[in-house]
């Protein structure tokens, strides 16, 4: 049975996969998060950050994904097209023109102010509302977000869109019309899937190495549409899980202070390590 199985995901040819008349058109989605040096609390509501200190940046696992998605549509010769899609406040308009800035063609902001109190089932389903409607041959997103890291968002979506998917990317390569993916698997193994589109792909760390904006395409960004809708105009989805806590974990522990001469406090240090931790054992 293993090879049987084996032989069906491997055996598809070329000719099944015809993408001169279908391959043209790519959405990444990405997703702005806290930078993680920002400094973190818990606004007054007390189920998400206080954003006034935060500083923001593009999510990480998104921008393997943005760059996968450039680097298909320079090996295919410009031909398809490849829109970024980002979800949110106003805010998150710098990172749809980093990744214009990448080489994305043009930007998609769905407008919600909200994104933020939504559980991945909403947000799948906002994407999902969206992307249904507009023919996508092929969906890159993150493997998960650095700030809610639910790794759900991308798996619900290809659900909602009836897509083939594959997570964990780590590898990614496209020829003869045939689209074969790495992914990673647990205890450091690898797995190969061999594919065809409609499909959803959610990026790994270490996928590639995403390239850095150019001044001269920073300004041609600025030049590339970004259309703007309104979330709440689009099909809705009742929550399936809501935040009703959020908070620091509590600190369980104390800590020593100790003076005296040099000498003294080795022996002292010594002495605590060996009665109360294993490091001297």
């Amino acid at each position: 049975m293993k090879v049987d199985l084996f032989l069906k995901v491997f055996s598809l040819q070329s000719n099944d996969l015809n993408f001169a008349e279908v391959f043209v058109k790519i959405l990444v989605c990405v997703k702005q998060v806290p930078d993680l040096d920002s400094r973190f609390e818990a606004n007054a509501t007390g189920v998400w950050f206080d954003e006034a200190n935060l500083a923001w940046r593009m999510n990480e696992y998104d921008e393997f994904a943005v760059e996968q998605a450039v680097q298909l549509k320079e090996q295919l010769g410009e031909a398809p097209e490849v829109t970024v899609l980002s979800i949110g406040p106003d805010r998150v308009l710098e990172v749809i023109r980093k990744a214009l800035a990448m080489g994305c063609d043009c930007g998609v902001h769905l407008r919600d102010p909200e994104i933020s109190l939504k559980d991945p089932w909403q947000v799948a389903g906002i994407i999902a509302a969206y992307a249904g409607g507009e023919g996508f041959d092929l969906i890159f997103t993150g493997m998960q977000s650095q700030d809610r890291a639910s790794a759900q968002v991308g798996v619900i979506a290809a659900e909602l869109l009836a897509l083939s998917c594959v997570t964990t990317l780590v590898g990614f390569s496209f020829d003869n019309g045939a689209i074969t993916v790495k992914r990673e698997l647990e205890g450091g193994t690898r797995g190969v899937v061999r594919l065809r589109t409609p499909a959803l792909l959610t990026c790994q760390l270490g996928l590639n190495v995403p390239r850095y904006p150019t001044l001269p395409n920073i300004l041609k960004a600025r030049k590339k549409e970004i259309r703007t809708i309104q979330a709440a105009d689009l099909p809705t989805f009742a929550p399936m899980a809501a935040t009703t806590g959020f908070f620091p974990p509590a600190r369980n522990w104390s800590g020593i202070v100790l003076e005296g001469e040099l000498n003294c406090l080795v022996d002292k240090l010594a002495e605590i390590l060996q009665e109360k931790t294993a490091v001297l054992r």
